[in-house]
């Protein structure tokens, strides 16, 4: 799998070399694709990402309770805020789908 575009980024704010970032990066991978069992899914992905973050974490020395200076807590943040537009929007279809039939089904009895 190609490095995140973000490698560089992460590894500034976390204080580390981008060398370093690197070479935890293809740890994260490999463990991670054992985990996944493969190295093309979104679920690789997000266990190669989170293993990333904590160990990029535990090399920078962030303290676990200082939310604003951990990079896996933004990475959480942001996955929940994506898959919230995914939720209203399967939310929505199954009203939608659920009043059709309704009305649908009160049609055919008056029939």
């Amino acid at each position: 799998m190609n490095t995140p575009k973000l490698l560089p980024w992460i590894a500034k704010r976390a204080g580390i070399d981008e060398e370093l970032a690197l070479k935890l990066w293809r740890r994260a991978a490999g463990e991670s694709e054992g985990l996944a069992g493969c190295a093309d899914s979104s679920d690789y992905y997000n266990l190669a990402m989170e293993r990333f973050l904590a160990l990029v974490e535990k090399e920078s020395g962030v303290p676990s309770h200082n939310d604003e200076k951990r990079l896996s807590w933004m990475w959480r943040h942001n996955d929940r805020i994506t898959k919230m537009g995914f939720i209203a929007t399967e939310n929505s279809y199954r009203l939608w789908r659920q009043h059709w039939g309704q009305f649908f089904n009160t049609n055919r009895e008056a029939a």
